[in-house]
């Protein structure tokens, strides 16, 4: 059972949340006043002589300095930034009024989705403006809940968090993950269930990895790496990770080393238990590659060895589970799309593979065994369908849902009779289903109890052309009876690659921004994961620039179809997506009126030096290979600053503890930014303290951020507010 307590969702528009409509503190119809950006005086940030040469091209690298997030002149930095940008905000006569409006929806109970091992039921829950969720246990379905975790008494601000946690098969031993202040790095501990203390077992040095229990609950499998080092551990690269076995009671020195490859330092290990205890599978990953081997280790023979089955990365191989020597895997290979099929160890060659369940029309996302059922989850034009199908692949019948959104969930083991999932959409929020196997009928489980009214909001589906005659799916989301006459102020959401699908999902800062006028877009670019296989690879590597020409098609069609106007239009995304809104933001600055790049990777042709970033690559290519050094260095945000240009105006966000995508990316991407800038329009950098990447994110920090954004593009496009729901 492995639990996340901060799901992937990218960025602030997707946090889980809800809201009612606007109450009487707004004021009548007004044109929002508009700061002062001319008087704006920046800090200083000198320009260093650094050249490189790449494959004979020079590229000069000005801030180069900022990369050392620890100096005392980057410190100076950032405190001279976060002032200006702090002094700036304050002066916005609807950032108070927003931020009561966020906290006031952001004040209801949110619940995760259960699972049952050893009789007992496991779920978080936040009551509301929690910074973290409590990991709650019930004897039984409906026995009362007891508290069994609540990372929110370990740090006085909430930047302790929980990351991962997986459950004993009896029910009896927690492990859980702790990371602090957002950084990818975790430690994790063991918590008897029933005392609810913790005992000595202490793990570190754990990163990109969850933990395996086996049968007999005597230990579980992890991933770490070697001890970094303590002054640089935030931005050194990460390589030769290793698999151990941890046994309850021991400490991490006596850890057993299952599985390492000192000749292959990028490859990344995940070791998961069979539910019989006889076999260890071994996915093995080569960065953010969606491509995978597949090793095994029998654990009911003493002496085996690591033995391989899957040895070339030629596609995606996820293990579901197994029926003795026969394995199960949900795969891409030889169907873009994705497909279920069985190998037999006894006879594990290629010609011998059995498919159980096809390839359809739909991508199909993920997939379990629960119950001695398979359970299907497809991506229809990048909404939910689940379908059920017996072990021999015969479709049993297709899971209704409530209505055009997203489903996850339906996890479990092969002895249950039940399973759980949750759903949420644009203006719906997340609500939990259990979900009776032998029967096939969902039962609502925990539904959010709030005045609010989703009839009151719409969301509709179109398709577009972008640059290359590719038809391109975009959600739009806002109020009923939006009018279309080009002046509806209009946030353009995007993400656009490593496989990752945007679907509709719930967040409270999106509902504030409908419930001011503003009008949600989603359009599902390529790189994403919406369409398969060849879907994503079309927003890769050399043809990367596909993405942003989706997303700049994106915001010319809200245009010419009379949604917004250009002065309007605002744009956004983080991480990848802060990339996207980097790149875009440079080659089309005249498309938009404002900009809110977060977390992004601005630098192309350094972001491989630190951290993770190397594993990257599958998707970006690397400055390292003279072709892709050019494609890179062609649509780079940091590389395509043009000085003299008027940009619109632009809030950047980062946190100082980030270890994803390090700071260094949005403080030198800001830098020359503000350099550049030949109009009056700001262009500000919010650098939060004790924050990363942004998993695991209190939710006062959450609460701030989103209203930091929401009040700026209330400023930046001259929004008026009206006061009406």
């Amino acid at each position: 059972m492995k639990f996340t307590f901060a799901c992937h969702r990218i960025g602030w528009l997707m946090i889980a949340a809800i809201g009612t409509v606007w109450g009487s503190s707004w004021r009548s119809a007004h044109a929002v006043e508009q700061s002062d950006s001319s008087a704006l005086h920046y800090p200083i940030a000198h320009r260093g002589d650094q050249v490189d040469d790449y494959h004979g091209t020079r590229v000069a690298d000005q801030y180069r300095w900022l990369e050392n997030v620890d100096s005392s002149e980057t410190r100076d930095w950032v405190k001279a930034e976060n002032q200006l940008t702090k002094g700036f905000l304050e002066k916005l006569h609807e950032r108070e009024v927003i931020r009561r409006r966020l906290t006031e929806l952001w004040n209801y109970p949110k619940y995760g989705i259960p699972s049952q091992r050893g009789g007992r039921y496991f779920f978080t829950k936040n009551s509301g403006l929690q910074n973290q969720a409590v990991l709650y246990w019930t004897a039984g379905f409906d026995g009362a809940p007891q508290v069994l975790l609540d990372p929110n008494v370990l740090s006085e601000n909430g930047t302790v968090a929980v990351s991962h946690f997986d459950v004993s098969d009896n029910g009896q031993l927690l492990a859980y993950g702790l990371s602090t202040a957002g950084s990818d790095w975790q430690e994790w501990r063991v918590c008897d269930v029933t005392t609810g203390k913790d005992l000595a077992d202490h793990l570190k040095w754990i990163k990109f990895s969850s933990v395996s229990w086996t049968p007999d609950n005597k230990g579980f499998f992890y991933s770490r790496y070697a001890e970094p080092n303590e002054a640089t551990k935030l931005v050194d690269t990460n390589y030769y990770q290793k698999l151990y076995y941890h046994r309850i009671g021991d400490s991490q020195a006596l850890d057993q080393l299952v599985y390492e490859r000192p000749d292959e330092k990028e490859w990344e290990f995940s070791g998961t238990a069979s539910e019989d205890g006889k076999f260890l599978v071994i996915e093995v990953h080569h960065g953010t590659e969606q491509k995978n081997l597949v090793f095994y280790k029998r654990l009911d023979r003493p002496d085996a060895k690591v033995a391989e089955l899957i040895s070339e990365f030629k596609a995606k191989y996820d293990y579901l589970g197994n029926n003795g020597s026969v394995f199960w895997f949900r795969t891409d290979l030889d169907a873009p799309r994705g497909r279920i099929i069985a190998i037999d160890l006894e006879q594990p060659e290629p010609a011998n593979r059995r498919e159980l369940v096809a390839e359809s029309a739909d991508v199909m996302a993920h997939a379990s065994v629960v119950g001695d059922q398979f359970i299907a989850e497809y991506l229809h034009d990048a909404h939910s369908a689940v379908k059920v199908f017996d072990l021999t692949g015969k479709l049993l019948r297709e899971v209704e849902l409530p209505g055009l959104g997203t489903s996850a969930g339906f996890d479990g083991r092969r002895s249950d009779s039940e399973t759980f999932f949750s759903f949420t959409s644009f203006a719906l929020p997340s609500s939990i289903y259990r979900y009776e196997l032998p029967t096939g009928k969902a039962i609502l489980f925990r539904q959010p109890q709030v005045d609010f009214h989703p009839d009151n909001y719409e969301t509709r589906q179109v398709f577009y052309t972008s640059r290359d005659g590719t038809r391109v799916p975009m959600f739009i989301s806002a109020k009923k009876g939006v009018k279309l006459e080009g002046d509806n102020p209009t946030l353009l959401y995007g993400y656009g690659g490593f496989n990752i699908s945007l679907t509709p999902s719930f967040s409270v800062p999106n509902l504030v921004w409908m419930e001011l006028g503003g009008v949600f877009a989603v359009p599902n670019l390529r790189g994403g994961g919406e369409y398969g296989r060849q879907w994503h690879e079309a927003g890769t590597k050399l043809k990367k620039q596909n993405v942003f020409d989706d997303f700049i098609a994106a915001a010319q069609w809200l245009i010419d179809n009379h949604y917004t106007s250009r002065e309007k239009l605002a744009i956004s995304g983080r991480s990848n997506g802060g990339l996207l809104v980097g790149a875009c933001l440079t080659q089309r600055p005249d498309l938009f009126g404002a900009a809110l790049p977060g977390v992004g990777v601005m630098d192309m042709l350094r972001f491989h030096k630190f951290t993770i970033g190397w594993g990257w690559t599958s998707d970006y290519g690397s400055s390292d290979n003279a072709e892709e050094f050019t494609a890179l260095r062609a649509y780079s945000p940091l590389h395509n600053i043009k000085p003299g240009t008027q940009y619109p105006p632009t809030l950047i966000t980062t946190g100082d503890h980030d270890d994803r995508v390090v700071p260094g990316h949005s403080f030198k991407f800001a830098a020359a930014m503000q350099a550049a800038q030949s109009g009056t329009a700001p262009i500000l950098i919010r650098i939060e303290t004790q924050a990363g990447h942004g998993a695991g994110k209190p939710t006062t920090k959450l609460i701030d951020e989103a209203t930091d954004q929401l009040a700026f593009l209330v400023n930046a496009l001259k929004m008026k507010i009206d006061g009406r729901p």
